[in-house]
């Protein structure tokens, strides 16, 4: 029986994670003819990029509201809610105050800014502000539900999804109707999803083509030294923070990493986080870890888990503030790092959102806007990386949560093979 399962899906050739390295490659080597040669060439690979990134955002609002509700709603475990929330944000903060110090200690070593002149153009519209907490709090609950699935808010979405399931679970039989919707509803996504990954491989090609065609390799020359201060800050939060939670919590490194490989390549190619979302909840999923845990976790990951997204503040604040000659004291640095976790969780839904922080910070603390304006030239490039670092933070956070609540079933390798077979992983 494994034979004629597995026969028909080796003949269907190269894995989708292997189409999307090879739409990676080709897109670079298109974005670099297309920029040395013709650059304004480069603009009609955006609308094939952008057609990849509707596709997803169309799935993310009845994919997330359909797995909350099924799963809280349908298993009765709206109680545990609370309890896996709490878990999850305590994982959420101590990880994201290590992110944000290893950002300090390695632009503190590298000092990139040093010997960087900052432009003179005006950055006045980049000036705008945070979130502050009473517009964190009220931004968590919508006015319309139909209008935070028609924007695509996260949070929003969560929320509303979470409270309905209680709901739905109070009414017991009566609600049952609405729960067997919503695991049809769940399980058509997921389908939904595997269609439109098949046009993956080229969304992500034209993204590459146009970011390398649009800039050129050019912009890496003046802020080389920043843009290799976020990958090796990325690195070493990596090597000390994520791998020692793998070990700790006993989660299948290897298993993990050829899991997580193709949302994150997705995440790093698109600079989206809600390009990968439905891919990584499937995954993670597929990995192991109960769905109710993944639809929970993995979407309130995105305002308070952003792993890669509080390192590149902390590192392109203090830049700022090193370009423009602004000494700042390990005091003040603290108090930057303090006031950054508490903006930096109101970047969902914000388009730019982590330029935007950044232009509120700096701000308050004195430091020349003109510094955000010149790290936005080369910000795609970092945007690539901290992105995949999101992603694939907020993927070990389903899992690490999963095992606190005792519910990770890990998957078997033939289970993995046959998913990555069909295209599935």
């Amino acid at each position: 029986m494994a034979q004629s399962e597995t026969a028909p899906a080796r003949r269907r050739g190269l894995t989708l994670t292997t189409q999307i390295m090879i739409g990676l490659v080709v897109g670079i080597i298109a974005g670099a003819y297309v920029s040395q040669y013709n650059p304004d060439l480069a603009r009609y690979f955006n609308p094939f990029s952008q057609l990849f990134l509707r596709l997803i955002k169309m799935i993310i609002a009845p994919l997330l509201f359909a797995t909350l509700v099924a799963g809280i709603a349908g298993a009765g475990h709206f109680k545990d809610i609370g309890r896996m929330g709490l878990r999850a944000i305590i994982y959420f903060e101590v990880v994201t105050t290590l992110a944000l110090l290893i950002g300090l200690v390695t632009v503190n070593i590298i000092k990139p800014g040093l010997g960087v002149p900052l432009p003179s153009a005006s950055a006045a519209d980049l000036a705008t502000a945070a979130q502050t907490w009473d517009q964190l709090l009220l931004h968590t609950v919508p006015t319309s539900i139909v209008d935070a699935m028609a924007r695509g808010d996260v949070l929003q979405i969560v929320v509303f999804s979470i409270i309905f399931a209680i709901a739905v679970g109070m009414i017991g039989e009566k609600g049952r109707p609405i729960v067997q919707f919503c695991e049809s509803l769940a399980e058509t996504m997921f389908k939904f999803t595997n269609i439109v990954m098949k046009y993956a491989p080229i969304g992500v090609a034209a993204a590459i083509a146009y970011t390398v065609g649009h800039g050129g390799f050019r912009v890496l020359y003046g802020l080389a030294w920043l843009i290799g201060s976020l990958y090796i800050a990325l690195a070493a939060f990596v090597v000390l923070v994520l791998v020692p939670v793998l070990i700790v919590f006993r989660i299948p490194m290897r298993k993990f990493l050829r899991a997580v490989k193709e949302p994150a390549v997705i995440a790093f190619s698109t600079t989206s986080s809600e390009a990968a979302l439905p891919r990584a909840m499937e995954v993670m999923e597929r990995l192991g870890v109960p769905r109710r845990i993944v639809s929970f976790v993995i979407p309130l990951g995105y305002t308070f888990n952003l792993d890669g997204t509080t390192i590149y503040l902390s590192l392109a604040s203090v830049f700022i503030a090193q370009a423009a000659g602004v000494p700042l004291t390990i005091g003040q640095q603290v108090t930057l790092m303090l006031t950054l976790m508490l903006t930096s969780k109101g970047v969902a839904g914000v388009p730019r959102a982590a330029l935007v922080i950044l232009a509120a910070t700096v701000a308050s603390f004195g430091l020349p806007l003109e510094g955000v304006a010149l790290i936005l030239g080369v910000d795609t490039l970092m945007d690539m990386g901290r992105t995949m670092m999101n992603v694939v933070g907020n993927c070990l956070a389903s899992v690490v949560v999963a095992k606190w609540e005792g519910e990770f079933v890990e998957a078997s390798d033939r289970e993995l093979a046959l998913a990555a077979a069909q295209g599935e992983i």
